[in-house]
């Protein structure tokens, strides 16, 4: 029988995580891709328009139907669970994220495998380049070659 735990270094790392998803929710214009060989997604969230509930006691953020995000016990000790669309992304903590800031804005790079998720809260909507800019930030943290990812440099 497995056990399930979520320890207290993994309570602070992905709790932290967590904390700071939420502080981007508090911006206006959220966008999202989701970026991998076959290319990328972008989505755009407005949160006057989506409900942002920031259940602490849970550990869960939840924006509208759009997004999610949970810290869950894990047999590895927690983990951080994202759902966005039909993607659910697993992050066990430290070198599966980056923290990027930039001009326009400021985000949070996850990778698994090779598919890469970016949360980016952005000063004020994106009118033009909305795919070039968010590229951008993205390749602040993961460097693509040829349609495969090739690096990732996480923050922690």
């Amino acid at each position: 029988m497995a056990v399930s735990n979520l320890d207290m270094h993994a309570l602070f790392v992905l709790g932290d995580l967590r904390a700071k998803l939420v502080k981007l929710f508090q911006s206006r214009f959220v966008y999202i891709t989701e970026q991998n060989a076959e290319g990328i997604y972008v989505a755009e969230i407005d949160t006057e328009s989506a409900l942002v509930v920031d259940d602490k006691p849970g550990l869960k953020l939840k924006v509208g139907d759009h997004f999610s995000a949970s810290v869950l016990p894990s047999r590895e000790g927690g983990k951080l669970d994202i759902r966005f669309r039909d993607i659910k992304l697993t992050v066990y903590g430290l070198g599966d994220y980056a923290f990027v800031t930039t001009a326009d804005g400021n985000a949070i790079v996850f990778k698994e495998g090779h598919n890469v998720v970016t949360v980016f809260s952005a000063h004020q909507q994106l009118q033009e380049g909305l795919t070039k800019t968010l590229k951008a930030v993205t390749a602040k943290a993961a460097k693509w070659r040829k349609g495969e990812l090739v690096t990732f440099k996480a923050s922690e």
